[in-house]
Formats: structure tokens, C-alpha cells, sequence
């Protein structure tokens, strides 16, 4: 009975409304990623939508369907971002009052830009869960209509328009990898996706610190995880949508997990390769397809977000070049007298490594003049130019080790 609710009349009424607020978001095709997985690797980049993120598509489309009265009442939703700019720009087009709960923890830039659509925001609670029982507190003593970001199935609904566009522009798209927080874009592109071409295979993919779908696909219920912990804010969900969660049992092909640190490397290779800023829920799907084993497919990824603040954008960036050993920290021991540190630059600059950085202890020993610790932060090209430095250094009669970069 309840899978009936979801129907391709619905999904294309869906596809016709959201056109009105969309941009259009051509796939793109990935030489790097393509070479990176055995793959041919195509992007869904919802990132480069007017809002940043896909949400707009769920957000519009259900307030289409609510009635005057409803709007008339003003509009609340939780949200750690994307579906909240997505309600409050719908909202602003239908001239609706919009109040958004968000987090404490929401970057500054998915606040500063909610605040500019016109809609009033409330901070409350460190992650969504704790958001949305405020929200519904709000709800039930203002009268306001409750916009779910994703256990809803008209937001799932408006969603799944990316499965429509996917299909329509790559009809032979093998696999579609989508990235999972409650599961309403979930729900609306592995439903959709299945009615127009039941051979493609569609793959969630959640933060491994943040896996609520695939514990509860796992028990075969939905399931609240006792605490999230992950840099993807987007999708920090302790509990999956349970409306919803009959149609990722009946058409979601798998879930994929994906570690933090992984997503700061995928980040850097998305700006460095395709010049497109990604925020880490979105980036899920990136990082997910190096887990893929079947190869030569044609596989969309989905791009769900870009709306990341400049400081933890600066941060990623930092600690991606870490992982990538493009930067990195070397100590040193040598003895506290003229022109030993000349020497140790000298060798470094003759192997093509830029010194970043120079800490020098002389309190590391009793005696100053056997041996004075000096830590060098250098840029390498990577991991093989930094394994070269360390070689010239053991060479030239000093015993570099690695330490922990801090930059």
C-alpha cells in the first residue's frame, strides 16, 4: 500500500514544478576519477544549484502542493543547512513566513545565507535530531506547517527529479551513488530510478561515524544510533526517516560507508582536478567509488552540496595535503654550532623541497653542543619527493624521523 504512493505521475508532475527554480545540472564527465577507479565516472554536480544543494528541488516542490491556508500559517523546518535555504527560498517565492531550526554546530555560510532568503533562524542543539524536536516544539505552539527535510514523501518526491535528469542525459548509467543523512534524496532517486531502468543498480553512501540507514537496513527497522561523530554535517542523522525507509528497503542495491579522512582527500582532488568546491556530505560519493568492485561501468556520482564555510574549507585543504604527504614534518638532531642549519637547507633545496617552517629546540638534550632538535614543515610534490628528502637527509649523516605536522 505504501509503495503506491510514490508513482512516475507524481515524479514527473515533480520534474515540470522544479523547473521554475533549478538551474540545470549537466553531468560531467571525470578523466581523473575515470582513471582513479576502472570506471567512466560522471558527476551530478547539485553543488552548482542556486541554493548550493539539491534540497531546493524537495523544498519547492512540496510547498507546491500544500494548500493557501497551509502556507498562510508560516512555514518551520530543521535543518544543518542545505534543506533549510532550500525552505526558505521556496518559501520566499510563495511569500510564506519561513522560521528554520539549525544546529549550533551549522556552518556560518549555510546560516548567513538562510538569514538571506528572508527567514527567521533559531540555533538550538549540536546535531539535527536535537534541531528537529525543537522545530516541532516551535510547530505545535505557533501553528506553523512542518516542512520534513527528508521523511516526507513529497520532499522525497522532488528529489528524485535527479534520477529523471540522470537517466534522460545517460540512459545506460550503470550505477548512480547517492549520498544518505535521513534518506529522502535516497528514497526519491533509487524509486525513481528503478520505475525508469530496473537494471541500474543504486548505491547509498553514508559517513562511517554517521551510519543510521545502515544499521537500520541491517536490523530491518528503523534504528536511532546513540551519537554521531563525522566532518559530513550534512548528513549527521541518529535516525533515518521511518516513512521513507520501506522504499530504501525495497530499491536501494547497498550502502557504502566512508571515514572522515577520506572525504578531506576526495575534497582536495575535486578542487585540484575538476575546480569545484564540494562540502563533505557531498563528497561521499566521491570518496565512495574507489570501493566499487565491479569496473568498466558508467557510474554517476552524485554531488549533493557546496556550501562550506572559507575556515573549514582552509582546514580540509591543510589537512588533504597532509594525507597526500605534500606537506610534511621532519625532526632532526644536529649540533648547536654556525652554519648547520645552512647545511641541512642546503640539502633540502638541492632535492627540490620548499622549507615552510622551521622549529628549533635547543632544550632537547643536556648537552647544547652534541645535539639541538631541529623540526622542518617542508611542501613535497608527494609521497615518493618525500621519501627522496628523507633519503638525502639519511645520507648526508643525520636521522630524520616524521612527526606530526601542525601548520
Amino acid at each position: 500500500m505504501v509503495i503506491k504512493m510514490l508513482t512516475l505521475e507524481k515524479f514527473e508532475e515533480a520534474s515540470e514544478v522544479v523547473k521554475k527554480v533549478i538551474l540545470e545540472t549537466k553531468l560531467v564527465y571525470s578523466d581523473y576519477f575515470s582513471a582513479q577507479t576502472g570506471n567512466k565516472v560522471y558527476f551530478k554536480p547539485e553543488n552548482m544549484q542556486f541554493t548550493g544543494a539539491y534540497k531546493l528541488r524537495g523544498a519547492y516542490y512540496k510547498i507546491s502542493t500544500l494548500t493557501d491556508e497551509e502556507r498562510a500559517k508560516g512555514l518551520i523546518t530543521a535543518s544543518a543547512g542545505n534543506h533549510a535555504q532550500g525552505v526558505a527560498y521556496a518559501a520566499k517565492c510563495y511569500g510564506a513566513k519561513a522560521v528554520i531550526v539549525m544546529p549550533t554546530t551549522t556552518p556560518l555560510i549555510k546560516v548567513n545565507r538562510t538569514k538571506g532568503y528572508g527567514a527567521e533562524v533559531v540555533l538550538y542543539g549540536d546535531v539535527y535530531d536535537e534541531a528537529c524536536a525543537k522545530a516541532y516544539e516551535l510547530a505545535k505552539e505557533h501553528g506553523y506547517t512542518f516542512i520534513h527535510p527528508f521523511d516526507d514523501l513529497d520532499v522525497a518526491t522532488g528529489q528524485g527529479t535527479i534520477a529523471m535528469e540522470i537517466i534522460k542525459e545517460l540512459p545506460t548509467v550503470d550505477y548512480i551513488l547517492v549520498p544518505i543523512g535521513g534518506g529522502g534524496l535516497a528514497t526519491g532517486v533509487s524509486t525513481l530510478a528503478k520505475m525508469l531502468n530496473p537494471k541500474v543498480k543504486v548505491i547509498g553512501v553514508e559517513p562511517a561515524g554517521a551510519n543510521c540507514m545502515q544499521t537500520s537496513l541491517k536490523e530491518g527497522k528503523v534504528v536511532t544510533l546513540p551519537s554521531v561523530n563525522t566532518i559530513a554535517d550534512g548528513t549527521a542523522v541518529k535516525t533515518p526517516g521511518s516513512k521513507i525507509f520501506p522504499y530504501i528497503q525495497k530499491n536501494l542495491d547497498g550502502i557504502l560507508t566512508v571515514e572522515d579522512e577520506d572525504l578531506v582527500v576526495a575534497f582536495l582532488d575535486m578542487v585540484e582536478n575538476h575546480k569545484m568546491v564540494v562540502e563533505n556530505s557531498g563528497l561521499l560519493t566521491v570518496a565512495a567509488l574507489k570501493q566499487l568492485k565491479e569496473k568498466n561501468k558508467k557510474v554517476v556520482s552524485i554531488l549533493s552540496g557546496g556550501n562550506m564555510d572559507v575556515i573549514t574549507m582552509s582546514s580540509v585543504v591543510q589537512q588533504g595535503l597532509i594525507k597526500r604527504d605534500r606537506i610534511f614534518t621532519v625532526s632532526v638532531l644536529l649540533p648547536d654550532k654556525p652554519g648547520e642549519l645552512s647545511r641541512v637547507a642546503d640539502v633540502i633545496a638541492k632535492e627540490n623541497g620548499n622549507v615552510i617552517k622551521l622549529e628549533h629546540n635547543q632544550f632537547v638534550s643536556i648537552n647544547r653542543s652534541a645535539a639541538v632538535e631541529l623540526r622542518i614543515t617542508l611542501e613535497a610534490f608527494g609521497t615518493k619527493h618525500k621519501e627522496q628528502i628523507i633519503e638525502a637527509l639519511h645520507k648526508d649523516g643525520y636521522q630524520p624521523r616524521s612527526v606530526r605536522t601542525n601548520i
